[in-house]
C-alpha cells in the first residue's frame, strides 16, 4: 500500500471557491478511482491561495483482474435485445457468448468476462486528467491556445504515488515532485517525497497548508492584538474564513480611523471595512460601542513591521469610511416619508406593481393581523408605510444588507416611535432557518414588527401564487419557500393565532389580479404551508405522517393549533392506549374497505341501535356517542390532551367488540348494522384526526 500525494499549483483561487473545490477534488479523484477497481483508503484534501492538495492513504498497487460472468438474454430474442447485450459485455458476436441449457425457463446466453488488473498509475493519471478536465468550478478560464479550462492559470503538477512520480500531462504541464512555498517569502522550487516532508517544507517556506489552522492563527493573533490594546473582537467566522482563504502565511496588524466617523452607526463602519478592505472591527468589551481601530490580515511578514502595510490600508479606509459619512448626511436630509413617496418609482415585479404599491398592501395587511399579534393597528399600518424606504437611501444602495437596519436608525433620528422604528428593522427577519424570529419576549414592543413581518411575507407569498409563479423542483428565484418558513417560525415561536386562509383571501383582494378562485388559491397555498410545516417540524423530529392526519380534516389554517394538535396526537400513540387504539381504527377500516368493495357501497351513516342485540355492541356504540361529545367539547376549548383522554375510552370497547363480535354474520341486516358501527368508529375519531393517514 502506498500514499498518493497530488497538488495543482495555480494563480490565486477566489477564497469563496477554495473550500468547495478542495471537497470536489476529494470526492471527484475517489470517485473515480474506485469506479477504475482501485479502493483507497482515508483522504484528505486542502487548499490555500494557489493550490489544490490532495493525499490519499493506502493506494493498492494496482486493480484486481475480474472474471465475471453476465447473463444475457434467451436464445432466439429480438436481435434489438442480442446487440444490447453484446455492447453491454463488450462482445464483437454471439457466437463469443456461451448458450447454458434451461429446461424450465429456456435456454440463454452468458458472457463470460475477464478483465485483468491495471497497475495503479495507470488509473491515477487517467483519473486525475478526467477529474481536471471536468472539475466543476463555478468560474474558469482559458490561457493561451489550449482548450483546457481551470480557475485561474495552471502553473504546475504534483503527483507521487509512494515518493515516485506518476507521469502524464495537464494543459502541457508534466507532472512532477516539484511545488513552491509562498509567493514572496519561499518563491524557490522544492522536491518532496510524501505528504508529511510536503507539509513540513511548505510550513519552512511560509505557506499553512490546512485552512482550519490558518483561521487558527488568524483568530489567536486577533484577539491577542485587542486584548493588548483593551478592546474587544467583533466575531465574524465568515470574514475569518474569508482572510484564512486569502492568505498562506498570515499576520495580523492594527490600524486606526479618526474618531470623528464614529458619529456614523457602527455598523455602517464595519460592513464598509469588512466589504472593502476584509478587515475587523473592535469595540470596547464594556459600552460594546465599535472602537475607532481595526484589524487587518496580510499575507506578508514586513521588514518594517507592518507599518506601511497599516498605512496603506488605513488611507483606504479612511477613504471607504469618509464614503459612508457622506451618504449618512445626505440621506438625513430626507425623511423616510419622504423616501417612501419615491419607491413607486421603483418595479417590484412587472406583474405586481411597484414598491410602493407593495407598501400600500403590506400596510393594510399589517393593521389586520396587529390584533393578533397584540399589537397597536395604527402602529403597525405606520411601520408598514415605511418599513421599504430606506430601499431609496444613498447608504442601502451602497451596502444592501444594511436594509431595514438603516431605516430604524433614519427613523429615530426624528423622533419616531421605538416600535415602529424597531419594526423597521426586523420586518425582514428570519432570513434564512437559523435566523432570529421577531417575538415579543425580547422587548421593545416587537409586537409590531411581528405584525408588519408576517405582512410582508404573506404579500410576497400571495402575489406570486396569484402570478402563477410558483417554486418548483429545480428552483425557487423569489425564496418562497423561505418566506413561508418565515411565517411558520414567527407564528409558532409567538404561539400567535393567525387564521392563514382568511389573511391570504385578504391579500388576494388587495392585490387587485383576477383569478379563477380565490378559494383555490387559498387551498393551494395552505397545501405549500402544510408542506413547510412538515419539513420544519420533521427537522425537530416530529412525525409527518401526523401532520397528514391533522390536515386531513380540512379547514386547518392555524398554524399554532396544527401542531398543538400534532403534539397530543403524538404523545397518545405513544402511549399503549393510543397505539391499541391506531390498531383497532385501522382494523376497522381495512373490513370497511373489503367490504363496501365487495358490496360496491357506502356503509357510512347512522346505525340502527334495536338491531345492537350483544353486549359488545352495545357498550362500543355508548362508548362512540361519547367519545364524539367528549373530543368535541373538549377540541372547542382547545384542550387537545383532553381530547386525546377521551379518545383512549374507545380503546376497551374496540378491543371487545373485536375479540367478541362476528361482523359478517349470514343475517344482512344484522351484518349492515355492524358494518355501520364500524364506520362509526372511523367517524369519532375523525374529530381528532384522520387515522387512515398514520402509519404504522
Amino acid at each position: 500500500m502506498s500514499e498518493l500525494l497530488l497538488e495543482l499549483l495555480s494563480e490565486e483561487i477566489p477564497a469563496r471557491m477554495q473550500s468547495r473545490a478542495a471537497e470536489d477534488l476529494k470526492r471527484l479523484v475517489i470517485d473515480g478511482l474506485k469506479a477504475r477497481g482501485l479502493d483507497v483508503g482515508e483522504a484528505r484534501s486542502f487548499s490555500t491561495p494557489r493550490r489544490l492538495a490532495l493525499v490519499i492513504e493506502n493506494v493498492p498497487q494496482g486493480s484486481p483482474a475480474i472474471s465475471e460472468e453476465k447473463k444475457g438474454p434467451r436464445v432466439g430474442a429480438p436481435d434489438q435485445a442480442v446487440q444490447g447485450f453484446l455492447k453491454s459485455a463488450g462482445l464483437a458476436s454471439i457466437g463469443d457468448a456461451t448458450i447454458v441449457k434451461d429446461a424450465k425457463k429456456g435456454d440463454y446466453y452468458v458472457a463470460k468476462i475477464e478483465k485483468p488488473g491495471r497497475p495503479a498509475p495507470e488509473i491515477i493519471a487517467e483519473t486525475v486528467m478526467d477529474v481536471a478536465n471536468k472539475f466543476p468550478w463555478p468560474k474558469s478560464m482559458r490561457w493561451g491556445s489550449s482548450p483546457f479550462q481551470w480557475v485561474r492559470p495552471l502553473q504546475s503538477v504534483l503527483c507521487l504515488l509512494g515518493g515516485k512520480v506518476v507521469p502524464f500531462e495537464i494543459a502541457g504541464l508534466p507532472t512532477g515532485n516539484e511545488t513552491r512555498g509562498h509567493r514572496f517569502l519561499g518563491p524557490g522550487p522544492f522536491k518532496v517525497k510524501n505528504f508529511d516532508e510536503y507539509e513540513e517544507k511548505l510550513f519552512a517556506h511560509h505557506v499553512v497548508l490546512d485552512a482550519a489552522k490558518r483561521a487558527a492563527t488568524i483568530s489567536d493573533q486577533a484577539h491577542a492584538l485587542a486584548k493588548e490594546a483593551k478592546l474587544e473582537l467583533v466575531a465574524d467566522e465568515a470574514l475569518l474564513a474569508e482572510n484564512a482563504g486569502l492568505t498562506e502565511w498570515p499576520v495580523v496588524l492594527m490600524g486606526a480611523f479618526d474618531k470623528s466617523f464614529l458619529e456614523v452607526p457602527g455598523e455602517v463602519l464595519m460592513t464598509s471595512m469588512k466589504t472593502h478592505q476584509k478587515c475587523f472591527s473592535l469595540r470596547d468589551p464594556k459600552s460594546k460601542k465599535l472602537a475607532n481601530k481595526f484589524l487587518l490580515v496580510s499575507n506578508l511578514v514586513a521588514t518594517d513591521g507592518g507599518a506601511q502595510i497599516v498605512s496603506g490600508n488605513e488611507k483606504v479606509i479612511r477613504a471607504r469610511l469618509s464614503d459612508a459619512k457622506f451618504f449618512w448626511d445626505q440621506d438625513l436630509k430626507h425623511p423616510l416619508g419622504e423616501m417612501a413617496g419615491k419607491l413607486a418609482g421603483i418595479t417590484f415585479h412587472e406583474k405586481l406593481g411597484s414598491q410602493k404599491d407593495r407598501v400600500d398592501r403590506i400596510e393594510e395587511l399589517a393593521f389586520e393581523l396587529a390584533g393578533a399579534c397584540d399589537a397597536d393597528p395604527q402602529d403597525a399600518r405606520r411601520a408598514a408605510g415605511l418599513c421599504k424606504a430606506d430601499l431609496v437611501s444613498e447608504m442601502v444602495g451602497e451596502f444592501p444588507e444594511l436594509q431595514g437596519l438603516m431605516g430604524r436608525y433614519y427613523a429615530e433620528h426624528v423622533g419616531t416611535k421605538p416600535e415602529i422604528a424597531r419594526a423597521i428593522e426586523l420586518h425582514y427577519k428570519p432570513k434564512g432557518p437559523t435566523d432570529i424570529v421577531p417575538r415579543e419576549d425580547q422587548g421593545d414592543a416587537v409586537a409590531v414588527a411581528v405584525a408588519v413581518a408576517l405582512a410582508d411575507k404573506l404579500d410576497t407569498l400571495v402575489g406570486f401564487w396569484a402570478i402563477d409563479e410558483k417554486p418548483t423542483g429545480s428552483g425557487d428565484p423569489y425564496q418562497l419557500r423561505r418566506a413561508a418558513l418565515g411565517v411558520i417560525r414567527i407564528v409558532l415561536e409567538n404561539d400567535l393565532r393567525v387564521p392563514l386562509g382568511k389573511h391570504i383571501k385578504q391579500g388576494l383582494a388587495l392585490q387587485k389580479i383576477t383569478v379563477k378562485s380565490a378559494s383555490g388559491l387559498a387551498d393551494d397555498l395552505l397545501a405549500f404551508f402544510a408542506d413547510r410545516l412538515k419539513v420544519f417540524l420533521r427537522e425537530q423530529g416530529k412525525r409527518h405522517d401526523l401532520i397528514d392526519a391533522v390536515f386531513a380534516l380540512g379547514g386547518q389554517d392555524d398554524l399554532a393549533l396544527i401542531v398543538r394538535r400534532v403534539e397530543a396526537l403524538d404523545a397518545f400513540l405513544k402511549s399503549d392506549d393510543g397505539a391499541n387504539l391506531l390498531a383497532g381504527v385501522k382494523r376497522a377500516a381495512n373490513i370497511l374497505a373489503i367490504e363496501e368493495k365487495k358490496d360496491k357501497k357506502s356503509h357510512a351513516g347512522p346505525y340502527d341501535l334495536s338491531l345492537l342485540t350483544e353486549k359488545e355492541e352495545v357498550a362500543l356504540a355508548a362508548a362512540i356517542e361519547a367519545v364524539k361529545q367528549d373530543t368535541v367539547g373538549a377540541i372547542q376549548v382547545e384542550n387537545f390532551a383532553g381530547a386525546m383522554r377521551a379518545l383512549s375510552e374507545l380503546r376497551g370497547p374496540v378491543d371487545q367488540f373485536f375479540d367478541k363480535i362476528l361482523v359478517n354474520v349470514a343475517d344482512p341486516k344484522l351484518r349492515e348494522n355492524r358494518l355501520r358501527l364500524l364506520s362509526e368508529i372511523r367517524a369519532a375519531t375523525l374529530t381528532v384526526a384522520d387515522f387512515s393517514k398514520i402509519s404504522g
